[in-house]
């Protein structure tokens, strides 16, 4: 299945479930503390648990942590792991209530951000979290087969950078291409602009190396969902850079992959409405 979509505010309030298909191929050491949350009854929440046995210095230790919501009465859950945005600079981990509404397992990690730390190392901070999810979901009840990469903006492309470069979860002695799918929210396709500033490189000069996720693009990759606001809302360039990328990964082969304009929604706002499109994804993928 590969396609481009877009979809209006009206109809996203109307389907609730997916846009609508415009034409084909286009362009810390710390023990974990677990709490039943009066709000979802149905979810066991572990905080502050720390996805690097043995962190190396402080910072590491307080943003190398993750929350992570596990059903409890389901087994054989999909689990569904979480990058918050923030341009690589900010941001807070956050598990999406709108995922934990429909029995999905959500880990929500941390991770170090720039200037405190330079490229890659919240690349390799997302995939040790992503390995910790693939290594801990079965004890929780759910499929190691079924861990789903997702995030929003820079979470996007920390998303993207570990699905599509297989030489970041491989270093967990883990194949990317067995994760069950990557949905990125309005990610940066080309080498991020936080890392561009890192090399002195003008955030309007776009560069596209290994630190690219378009770098990555080929035809045995795992199913690949990429969402973006409206071409005309979200930040310049950020659906014609998804949009490429799509081409690129149909011109490869690619057999599984869409994108979707979500019209009328912003860089901020596209994220309600993407959830949607997510669990429609996970459930077509689990089935």
């Amino acid at each position: 299945m590969s396609y481009v979509s877009g979809c209006s505010v009206s109809a996203v309030a109307a389907l609730m479930i997916m846009a609508t298909a415009l034409g084909p191929q286009m362009a810390n050491g710390q023990q974990p503390t677990a709490i039943v949350e009066p709000a979802v009854e149905r979810y066991v929440v572990e905080r502050g648990v720390s996805y690097y046995s043995d962190p190396a210095d402080d910072y590491q230790r307080e943003r190398c942590v993750l929350d992570a919501s596990w059903p409890t009465d389901a087994d054989g859950f999909a689990t569904v792991v979480w990058f918050h945005g923030g341009g690589l600079t900010g941001g807070e981990r956050f598990i999406p209530r709108e995922l934990q509404e429909h029995g999905l397992a959500v880990v929500a990690p941390g991770y170090r951000l720039s200037p405190r730390v330079k490229s890659p190392v919240y690349v390799e901070d997302a995939a040790a979290a992503v390995a910790w999810a693939i290594n801990h979901v079965e004890q929780h009840g759910g499929r190691r087969d079924r861990v789903f990469v997702a995030g929003h903006s820079a979470g996007g492309y920390l998303a993207t950078m570990v699905c599509w470069d297989k030489r970041w979860l491989a270093a967990h002695d883990l194949d990317a291409d067995k994760l069950a799918g990557l949905i990125s929210y309005s990610g940066q396709m080309v080498t991020h602009s936080t890392i561009r500033g890192e090399r002195s490189i003008p955030g309007s000069t776009p560069v596209v190396d290994d630190m690219a996720p378009l770098r990555h693009v080929r035809a045995d990759s795992l199913p690949s969902l990429l969402l973006t606001g409206d071409r005309d809302q979200d930040i310049a360039g950020r659906w014609e850079a998804n949009a490429y990328c799509l081409k690129m990964l149909l011109v490869n082969g690619h057999q599984d992959c869409a994108l979707h304009e979500l019209q009328g929604f912003d860089h901020g706002t596209m994220v309600d409405p993407g959830h949607n499109l997510l669990i429609e994804f996970v459930r077509r993928i689990g089935e």
